[in-house]
């Protein structure tokens, strides 16, 4: 029986296949091509066969020792070629260039290995060897000159005639315009000093109503702004007066104004409107007192009317003057 029993266990260990141990990552480099000319661009390719639990790395390209000739264009990232089982397949490309002549030798391309705690370098097989090549002159068929002098060209009128042309039609046609231009002022009996005169300033009435027309436009009372409403109303009564009678109404207090008024000629309501636009201006500005909508279009209507009646009118202006639409909105 144990002669049976041991030559089993005989059998059994010569059928089972050895356990191996897990060989190492096996590393292949090539070039592509393997010869170039100066400044042409090639591939360098690492590729690496391990088992999937192994571990690897990509190291950066480092230059050839003694070879400063060589530049890194461009790299790709790991790629995967196969995977079949526990079998895998990685590739790493760099795009290179040279620019020096001869053979070029890359040297043993490198992966880093980490098995356990152990970190080891793993290289390729052989050496590679890149072929650079430059472009050969034949100096006996052909001879090598130095690069011929910049050549003046002789001056052709051809070259700026359409300037020409189209610059003489721009001052014909300017010079038509401004005889134009002089003819028409001269009909009318005004000179080229005429044009940049600056326009005369507005009758003090004129600016008056219009900033009325402005201030109507605002709706500051109906929004509960009613000391902004007075203010403005003030000042644009205190510039026509400073303007219409030539004096500093606008640094002058609302009494000093009336005083300095009654000396001047004038309807006796403008009068009263000018003394009632004063002193509720300055009840709102400096008692905070708060009319009632009636009263701010009274006030408004007075300062307008105020204005009309008493501006200067042109001997030459003729009818009447436009009266302003005085419609206000509560």
């Amino acid at each position: 029986m144990k002669r049976l029993i041991a030559t089993l266990l005989l059998t059994l260990t010569a059928a089972i296949p050895p356990l191996r141990a897990a060989e190492p990552p096996r590393v292949t480099a090539r070039v592509e091509p393997d010869s170039v000319f100066i400044g042409d661009q090639f591939d360098l390719i690492i590729e690496v066969d391990k088992d999937i639990m192994q571990e690897v790395a990509f190291p950066a390209f480092v230059k050839p020792e003694g070879n400063d000739a060589m530049e890194l264009v461009d790299e790709s990232p790991v790629d995967t070629l196969l995977k079949e089982g526990r079998r895998i397949q990685l590739r790493k490309k760099f795009r290179l260039a040279a620019f020096e002549e001869g053979i070029c030798n890359l040297g043993l391309p490198q992966v880093l290995y980490a098995d356990k705690n152990i970190v080891d370098t793993l290289s390729a097989a052989d050496s590679l060897l890149l072929k650079v090549g430059t472009f050969q002159i034949d100096s006996t068929s052909q001879s090598v000159n130095d690069i011929k002098a910049q050549r003046d060209l002789p001056f052709r009128f051809e070259e700026i005639s359409s300037y020409v042309k189209w610059g003489l039609l721009a001052l014909l046609l300017l010079g038509g315009a401004a005889f134009a231009l002089v003819r028409y002022l001269a009909r009318h009996g005004k000179g080229l000093g005429d044009i940049f005169k600056p326009a005369p300033p507005q009758p003090p009435h004129v600016v008056a109503i219009k900033a009325l027309e402005e201030l109507h436009n605002q709706k500051l009372w109906q929004n509960n702004r009613h000391k902004q409403y007075y203010s403005a109303l003030s000042d644009i009564l205190r510039t026509y007066i400073a303007a219409r009678w030539q004096f500093g109404a606008m640094e002058m207090t609302s009494d000093e104004i009336i005083a300095a008024m009654r000396n001047e000629e004038m309807p006796d309501k403008a009068r009263m409107d000018l003394t009632a636009i004063l002193r509720d201006a300055d009840l709102v500005k400096f008692a905070k007192a708060t009319p009632e909508s009636e009263q701010n279009e009274a006030d408004y209507l007075k300062c307008f009317y105020f204005v009309e009646e008493t501006k200067i009118v042109d001997e030459n202006e003729l009818g009447e003057p436009d009266a302003m639409d005085i419609n206000t909105t509560k």
